[in-house]
């Protein structure tokens, strides 16, 4: 499962032909594309579970969206958007949020840090609040003394993160621990005073964090924690605030970013922060945070709705059938994360031709789901990777684990 960067095309090898270097670069891609996987053009007439391909009319369901709980498609969501945008006559205001916010977005704030329990700084992406935030964590200025810290990150956190290495690395020692590794994490502690550790809280390639030995890392040493938990957002807590912030209270150690794309059902992202202080420090110097493009306001507005519906019993039910369809799935069909609570499962093939030769058999059946390999998992781990939703019925997952047996079988 590690989320290797991928080739350097601008390194030493960037005077070769272009064309030399994709056939290096991209042969699993290429096959997946030849085969029909990338790209393709859809209409939704309902949601995820019926894409039709403009240009065929072929039917699926798509079995890798990450709309864990279907509220992408709710009908107070998309009201939520349009009603902002007519409020706001206008998509965004288009300048720094850093000079002037509008009151959609200081309201929506306000809403899910009363939600989430923290102190919530909004962004256009999970990817820009790390490229904003976790430099100022390795220079040390979210820490009391100005220090810098060493930056752990996990071999498996998401690249949104591993990219964000080299530009820590002009501030501090960046290293790169075993996935959940707590005992090489506890010898770094031991050894330098000041470490920030980066990882997810649920991986978008399964699994999840060592929390509990990760809170008493961060009681004993002073550990900063950096979590991305945008698989679990909305799916986990009595208001959805996912899975990490569940468990752990905000503190000046602890920083929780989450996708609001995802579970939330709407886009851009969020950090819960431990304080106002940070808030303020993090929305004047965060860099892309700050910049002229952040959420638009229909966004904004499907947020605050969606925010609404996280504060109704609609919330329990919506994660009461999810997770009912989680357990169905590793019922009829176990995989190695069966039994976690959370929603992304892999199913390991080998190599990567035949992931997407499955991928392109489940397809010509009516589902899509995403044939994963090498870079994304690790050689030999090819397979696919999907995603249950509460908005799946029972039936289909029967149909789609037997379709799944169906196709291996003949690899």
């Amino acid at each position: 499962m590690t989320q290797s960067l991928p080739l350097d095309i601008t390194g030493p090898h960037r005077h070769r032909n272009n064309s030399s270097m994709l056939e290096v670069a991209d042969p699993a891609w290429r096959k997946a594309s030849d085969a029909g996987l990338i790209g393709i053009h859809v209409d939704t007439p309902d949601a995820n579970n019926r894409l039709v391909v403009a240009e065929t009319g072929h039917e699926f369901v798509n079995m890798c969206s990450v709309g864990y709980l279907g509220l992408n498609h709710h009908p107070a969501v998309i009201q939520g958007a349009i009603d902002a945008l007519q409020e706001a006559q206008a998509t965004w205001l288009v300048v720094s949020t850093t000079r002037i916010r509008h009151n959609l977005l200081v309201r929506m704030e306000e809403e899910l840090g009363e939600l989430f329990g923290a102190h919530v700084l909004p962004g256009t992406s999970c990817t820009a609040l790390t490229a904003g935030i976790l430099p100022l964590i390795a220079s040390g200025h979210l820490g009391d003394d100005g220090q810098p810290r060493v930056m752990v990150f996990d071999r498996y956190c998401h690249f949104c993160m591993s990219y964000v290495k080299p530009v820590c690395a002009e501030e501090t020692l960046v290293l790169t621990c075993d996935h959940n590794d707590l005992d090489q994490l506890e010898k770094i502690c031991r050894q330098y005073p000041r470490v920030a550790y980066v990882a997810d809280g649920a991986y978008s390639m399964g699994g999840s964090t060592a929390l509990a030995g990760l809170k008493e890392l961060q009681d004993r040493y002073g550990l900063f924690l950096y979590i991305d938990d945008s698989h679990s957002l909305s799916l986990v807590g009595e208001h959805g605030e996912g899975f990490v912030r569940s468990q752990l209270e905000m503190n000046d150690l602890t920083v929780i970013v989450a996708s609001l794309g995802k579970g939330f059902g709407t886009g851009g992202g969020i950090a819960m922060l431990g304080s106002r202080a940070m808030f303020e420090f993090l929305h004047r110097h965060a860099g892309p945070v700050g910049w002229s493009q952040n959420m638009s306001l229909p966004l904004v507005g499907a947020s605050l709705a969606s925010a609404a519906i996280h504060r109704s019993p609609e919330l329990g039910e919506l994660q009461r059938r999810l997770h009912e369809n989680i357990d169905h799935f590793d019922r009829v069909y176990p995989t190695p994360f069966a039994g976690n609570g959370l929603p992304v499962r892999r199913i390991t093939v080998g190599e990567a031709d035949d992931a997407v030769r499955l991928s392109a058999e489940l397809y010509r059946r009516g589902f899509y789901s995403s044939a994963v390999f090498f870079p994304i998992v690790p050689r030999g781990e090819a397979g696919l990777r999907i995603m249950l939703r509460s908005d799946l019925s029972a039936e289909k997952i029967d149909e789609f684990a037997d379709s799944v047996k169906d196709v291996i079988a003949t690899l």
